[in-house]
């Protein structure tokens, strides 16, 4: 065949047209009144070779300022982290490139055996008993984590910390405007959730309290006395994590966490300029009947060999459907391989050491940081690899990071784009791929754009 592709004949275009009943396109549309149809060409280009696309194609990538020609100092969710190159070795692999969804388990060994492994890792790193094959985001598993707090619990009411990503907050009002949920949003002081409002919005009617760690501003929340607030009134505490944080802080689970979710995208994802990642969901086993999704299970056949299935699929397209718990049909299942490759390779006392690569290095930014003139940090809470700074009085962060991108570097996130009472403050992440001598440049750099 000459083309790398299936192109479409003449001959094609007239047996389907033949085959549907008409006798040209122009009689496919015949029911769309004259009056309304548009007349003329629409305002596109020419059409190109596959050369002259290519080339336009890659003129247009080329614009992007991507991770590996800008030094990223961008964080808020999505991160320049090390990707091991065996990741992609693996993950390029044709049974599990191109597989689709494990259906027949006795074909699909390899797949299922992957999703099994990365379930196995989630609960280590989360301290829960049971982990689901994945879901989309972090953002869906959090919103769904609120669903399940609200029908575990037969209340309606979820308290969510303000610290908590505004991408996640807007999608769990999102489901909450569909179940009927009550959605209480509390502030926050020196970076974390405020306490006393927190205990002000608690009260017995809550189902759940929703909280991120480290959280948006890259602070550190004190878990334990969340969850002892909200388990006092009967309810549950939802931690949103960071998974590679977890390899230096102390598991969700043992601090009283009843579901952990987060996105795997720190653990060997590559951020893709926004997508896609690959949610995690872990519960303990008093909830796992109600968990969102699917879970492969290990067992044996009748020969006594270990095998994989699918089992607790608690959706829609598997049960009564006023009986599903959720109506997500799908996994990531392809970048939960990923984590599960990068969480392999790197092992326990490489991810303690990256997570300090993280700490050290962020923190040593921030000494940094604080010495340009007129940039202050308005947060004394611990943090691991992201914080806030203040800039001048006045100064745009939009215009900062548009010079900052001028010499090569992607600046931080204008917190004034969720929170407009945090204009002029930036958020940072420095991960264990910037240097010294990048730290000092950005630096350098700021001061000169101040």
């Amino acid at each position: 065949m000459k083309h790398r592709y299936l192109p479409m004949t003449e001959q094609d275009q007239q047996e389907m047209l033949k085959t549907v009943g008409v006798n040209s396109i122009e009689d496919l549309f015949k029911d769309i009144p004259e009056e309304i149809r548009f007349k003329g060409e629409l305002p596109v280009s020419k059409r190109l070779d596959e050369y002259a696309l290519t080339t336009h194609l890659s003129a247009l990538a080329a614009k992007n300022a991507n991770t590996d020609q800008y030094a990223s100092f961008l964080g808020a969710g999505l991160y320049d982290h090390h990707i091991p190159s065996v990741i992609n070795h693996v993950v390029s692999r044709s049974e599990f490139y191109t597989a689709y969804t494990p259906y027949q388990p006795e074909i699909s060994q390899g797949e299922l055996q992957a999703i099994f492994e990365f379930q196995s890792y989630i609960c280590e790193l989360t301290g829960m008993a049971v982990a689901n094959a994945s879901m989309y985001d972090g953002a869906t598993a959090l919103a769904e984590a609120g669903s399940l707090a609200s029908a575990a619990t037969r209340r309606t009411k979820l308290v969510v910390s303000a610290a908590v990503h505004p991408e996640s907050r807007q999608v769990l009002h999102t489901y909450a405007r569909g179940l009927g949920l009550d959605i209480v949003e509390v502030g926050t002081s020196n970076g974390v959730t405020d306490m006393n409002e927190l205990a002000q919005a608690v009260s017995d009617d809550t189902a759940a309290v929703l909280v991120q760690n480290p959280n948006f501003f890259g602070s550190v929340e004190d878990l334990a006395a969340i969850g002892e607030l909200v388990h006092g009134v009967k309810g549950l505490m939802v931690v949103s994590s960071n998974p590679l944080a977890l390899g230096l802080l102390e598991a969700p689970g043992k601090l009283g966490a009843d579901i952990v979710v987060g996105d795997a995208q720190p653990l060997g994802i590559a951020s893709s300029f926004g997508g896609p990642t690959c949610g995690f969901f872990a519960v303990s086993k008093d909830h796992m009947r109600r968990m969102p999704g699917r879970i492969v299970g290990q067992t044996v056949d009748r020969n006594g060999k270990r095998g994989f299935v699918l089992t607790l699929q608690a959706r829609e397209q598997h049960i009564r459907r006023e009986k599903a718990t959720s109506n997500i049909c799908s996994n990531q299942a392809l970048l939960a391989l990923c984590a599960s490759v990068y969480l392999s390779v790197m092992g326990k006392q490489g991810l303690i050491e990256v997570g300090k690569l993280n700490l050290q290095k962020s923190h040593y930014a921030a000494e940094r940081l604080a010495k340009v003139p007129g940039v202050t940090l308005p947060h004394t809470s611990p943090y691991f690899n992201e914080f806030v700074i203040r800039l001048p009085e006045g100064t745009s962060v939009a215009g900062v990071n548009a010079k900052l991108l001028k010499e090569g570097f992607l600046g931080g996130y204008d917190l004034g784009r969720s929170y407009p009472e945090l204009a002029g403050q930036m958020l940072v992440a420095v991960t264990e791929r910037r240097t010294k001598e990048q730290i000092d440049q950005f630096a350098s750099l700021l001061e000169g754009c101040l």
